[in-house]
């Protein structure tokens, strides 16, 4: 497993392998403007991870910001992984949710982890076995140690600074009609704009029917630099499907404004443009 996504293929190739553990990263409420009905199906084996509820900082007003690395480590256990657990994420809208899931746990320092490329929808067209949803499983308790890498997460400050330094490159994953400030934002409260010096790779340039686009096709739309590159989006989520697309094509030192517009766009003292 040395690339960030993995095919339907691959992971029915590999079911048998004892490491392996298949995570549903699914919102069950979804964010976005895509509708699915396969909310109560899973693949044959998988386990939730629930990034709204258990994986996230709920007491923080921010939806969605990273959990601490005990609570994640202690949860990540319950689900039973291990230390060697080879970790392979979907969702039910083919590429959404699950770039979020993939990150948290590089962000904790796994390394043997992917994104399913296609997710639940791909698998089903392919026949691939699927399963109801259980109501309260149980797993053996896991090893899981979470070794934090800070230098893959970013906050406002280190946004702020940036700003001015430019030493990164700032890539936003909102809709253009979002970053330019046309209408109203999503959350009530919220400036309209982007973070002056940030340019706009929307995300669903980068997918077709739930995949990623082929190397070829996704090199142009996506706006390249040298420098390291930092992801934003409304809430941390979407910034990390354009981060796993990055990873298919560059090296480049990669990170996540976890606060995202949802903290910027709030605060009244951030530059913004439109």
């Amino acid at each position: 497993m040395t690339k960030p996504t993995v095919s339907v293929a691959w992971l029915f190739s590999n079911l048998e392998d004892p490491n392996l553990i298949i995570l549903d990263a699914s919102f069950k409420e979804n964010q976005s403007n895509v509708k699915t009905e396969l909310v109560n199906i899973q693949i044959k084996g998988a386990r939730f991870f629930d990034i709204k509820n258990i994986f996230s900082d709920t007491s923080n007003p921010l939806p969605n910001t990273i959990p601490s690395p005990e609570q994640f480590e202690l949860e990540a256990r319950k689900l039973g992984i291990n230390k060697n657990s080879c970790l392979v994420i979907y969702d039910n809208l083919g590429i959404y949710s699950s770039p979020r899931a993939w990150w948290l746990f590089k962000l904790m320092g796994h390394q043997k982890v992917a994104v399913l490329n296609g997710g639940l929808p791909e698998w089903i067209s392919q026949k691939y076995p699927v399963e109801a949803i259980p109501e309260n499983p149980n797993y053996s308790i896991g090893d899981f140690k979470a070794e934090f890498m800070p230098e893959l997460v970013k906050s406002k400050e280190q946004i702020l600074e940036n700003v001015n330094t430019k030493d990164a490159f700032l890539i936003d994953a909102r809709a253009e009609s979002r970053f330019k400030g046309i209408g109203d934002e999503h959350r009530p409260g919220l400036r309209s704009g982007h973070i002056p010096g940030s340019v706009n790779v929307p995300y669903t340039q980068l997918l077709q029917n739930g995949k990623f686009l082929p190397k070829e096709e996704l090199i142009k739309f996506m706006k390249t630099d040298s420098r390291p590159l930092i992801f934003t989006c409304g809430s941390g989520v979407t910034a990390c499907i354009d981060l796993i697309a990055y990873e298919l094509i560059g090296e480049n030192p990669k990170s996540v404004y976890d606060g995202s517009w949802t903290d910027w766009g709030q605060l009244k003292n951030l530059p913004i443009e439109k």
